[in-house]
């Protein structure tokens, strides 16, 4: 039964979530925390951050991660499987057809329409990270992480590999 939730829990954000892995980020999250409640929002908020520090796609890095912890090798491969097929049906059934009608008004409507929604579930996973961080580690050291974040991206063009590895150093440096 565990190997079919694994399944349901990465197969529903494959399908719905339009727009790749960070579009599918929070539906993830709300698969693997709000409904099965294989984590707290805390450890996936770890798991999201070093996913985002290693290189590839960062669905399937969750995916495996999540899927080996909740039902070991067999529930790595199913939640990758989960993850991809959707991608992967639909790249066989619609890309042609995609493909012919890429210029047409409806489809161009069609996608500006959903990259609004995108934004508004990024935004809302942002708000809940923002919020468990200021309630784990206080405001000082969470306003101090985003605004010195937010100058090496902005500013200082850092990488965000590096900016979420200097992160990653600073927490267990100075919050462990």
């Amino acid at each position: 039964m565990i190997y079919w939730k694994l399944f349901v829990a990465f197969f529903i954000p494959g399908i719905v979530g339009y727009g790749g892995g960070p579009a599918s980020i929070p539906l993830i999250q709300n698969e693997v925390v709000n409904r099965y409640h294989w984590m707290t929002l805390e450890q996936f908020g770890e798991i999201l951050a070093l996913g985002n520090a290693l290189p590839g796609p960062i669905a399937t890095k969750m995916a495996g991660y999540i899927g080996y912890e909740v039902g070991g090798f067999l529930g790595a491969i199913v939640a990758l499987f989960a993850t991809v097929g959707p991608s992967l049906l639909a790249m066989i059934l619609f890309l042609s057809l995609l493909y012919r009608y890429r210029n047409s008004p409806k489809i161009q409507k069609m996608t500006a329409m959903i990259r609004p929604v995108v934004g508004i579930l990024l935004a809302v996973i942002a708000f809940q990270f923002f919020q468990s961080s200021w309630e784990d580690i206080g405001i000082l050291q969470t306003v101090v992480l985003i605004l010195v974040s937010l100058l090496l991206l902005e500013k200082w063009k850092v990488h965000p590999a590096w900016v979420i590895s200097g992160s990653l150093v600073y927490g267990v440096l100075f919050l462990a």
